[in-house]
C-alpha cells in the first residue's frame, strides 16, 4: 500500500469555471493529473486530498464534480478546502460520496498501520494574508485540529505512522511555528500535507522536514500536476 497526495483541484463540472485563466500549469491540468493517477495508483493505494475539490456551490453539483474521479483507482481521502462552500456538514458529504471515498472533518481513518486525521486549519500571523480579523478563526481551527488528533490518537498501535492531512499552510513563508505547528509536534506526528498555495510568485518548496516533521506542498499546479508520493 502507497501513499500519495494532490490537493486544489478545483473541479467544476457543473460550473464550468476554466482554471487556465491563472497561468500555463492549468491548461488541460486534469488530463495530467489522471494520466499520471492511471501511471502511479493501484486499488490498494491512498490518494490524499488537500481540499479546494470543486467550484460548486452545491451539494448536488459537487456531486457531479466528485464522481468524476470515481473511476479512478486507489480510495481516496479529502477535508475540506476555503473554496469548498458546497460541504454544508460533513453527514450530508459523506452520504453522497460514491465508494472508496472518504471525507474528514476534524476527525481520522486508518489504513493499515497509517493513521490520518484531517482539518482545514488556517492562514497563521506572518503570513502576508494574515488581518487582525483572523485570529478568532486561527484560535478556533486550532482546537478543531485538536480534535482531529484527539480522535487518531486513538487509534494509533505501536510503530504506526500519524499523517495529518491539511489545506492552509501551516506555517508562513520564514517557516515560523504556529500554533498548528507546535500541535503537530506535540502530537508526534510524521507527515503533514498542505496545499493553498498557488501561482509562480508562491515562495515555498514542496518538501519541508522541520523538527523531525515532513511538510508536502501538494498543490496541483505548484506539482507539475503529478501526485506526489508521501514516504512513511
Amino acid at each position: 500500500m502507497k501513499f500519495y497526495a494532490i490537493s486544489d483541484l478545483h473541479l467544476s463540472v457543473s460550473n464550468e469555471k476554466p482554471m487556465d485563466i491563472f497561468g500555463g500549469n492549468w491548461v488541460g491540468y486534469m488530463e495530467k493529473i489522471r494520466e499520471d493517477w492511471l501511471s502511479k495508483v493501484t486499488a490498494e493505494d491512498v490518494v490524499l486530498i488537500g481540499g479546494d475539490i470543486s467550484w460548486a456551490m452545491s451539494l448536488d453539483d459537487a456531486k457531479n464534480d466528485i464522481y468524476t474521479l470515481a473511476d479512478l483507482p486507489g480510495k481516496k481521502v479529502f477535508i475540506k478546502g476555503n473554496h469548498d462552500y458546497w460541504w454544508s456538514g460533513i453527514t450530508k458529504v459523506r452520504d453522497m460520496l460514491p465508494e472508496n471515498f472518504y471525507a474528514l472533518q476534524n476527525d481520522s481513518i486508518k489504513f493499515g498501520n497509517v493513521v490520518i486525521c484531517g482539518s482545514r486549519c488556517w492562514s497563521v500571523p506572518g503570513a502576508p494574508d494574515f488581518k487582525e480579523q483572523d485570529m478568532k478563526i486561527y484560535l478556533r481551527e486550532t482546537e478543531r485540529l485538536k480534535l482531529s488528533l484527539k480522535s487518531a490518537q486513538k487509534m494509533l498501535e505501536e510503530g504506526d505512522k500519524l499523517v495529518a492531512l491539511i489545506h492552509y499552510p501551516p506555517f508562513n513563508v520564514k517557516r515560523e511555528n504556529s500554533l498548528f505547528t507546535d500541535i503537530f509536534e506535540e502530537y508526534g506526528v510524521d507527515s503533514v500535507i498542505y496545499g493553498h498555495l498557488h501561482g509562480k510568485s508562491v515562495r515555498a518548496d514542496k518538501l519541508v522536514e522541520k523538527n523531525n516533521i515532513k511538510y508536502y506542498l501538494t498543490s496541483c499546479d505548484q506539482v507539475d500536476n503529478k501526485l506526489t508520493e508521501i514516504l512513511l
